[in-house]
């Protein structure tokens, strides 16, 4: 069973930057960030597979948004720069035992994390 906790949420300026991350336990395929706003459905933002390292992106943050793992691959992050007030969400760290697909839907990941709040003013 994998576990997942991220960190790193808060609010930041419009064109500012953060840093998510998500420690896991256990073995993963596949890990992604997902976002949800208030009042609409959870989105993939980025996916990454573990072994090997292939990423995927939203359109929405493609050039600002960066995924990646640490070397040992238990830390997931989320570089977010240039930040937008449309970038309010939730944020939740995935797991997922396939690497297959790109980022895909919410229903594809067995494993989350309780989420990490991120606030973007204008």
């Amino acid at each position: 069973q994998v576990e997942l906790v991220e960190s790193g949420g808060g609010s930041v300026q419009a064109g500012g930057s953060l840093r998510l991350s998500c420690a896991a336990s256990g073995f993963t395929a596949k890990m992604a960030w997902f976002r949800q706003a208030p009042g609409k459905k959870r989105e993939g933002v980025a996916a990454v597979y573990t072994d090997g390292g292939t990423t995927y992106y939203a359109d929405s943050v493609k050039g600002r948004f960066t995924i990646s793992q640490d070397g040992d691959k238990n830390t997931l992050y989320l570089h977010m720069n240039s930040l937008k007030p449309e970038d309010t969400a939730m944020y939740y760290c995935a797991a997922s035992q396939w690497a297959t697909g790109g980022i895909r839907s919410p229903a594809d990941y067995a494993a989350w994390g309780q989420g990490t709040h991120v606030t973007v003013s204008s």
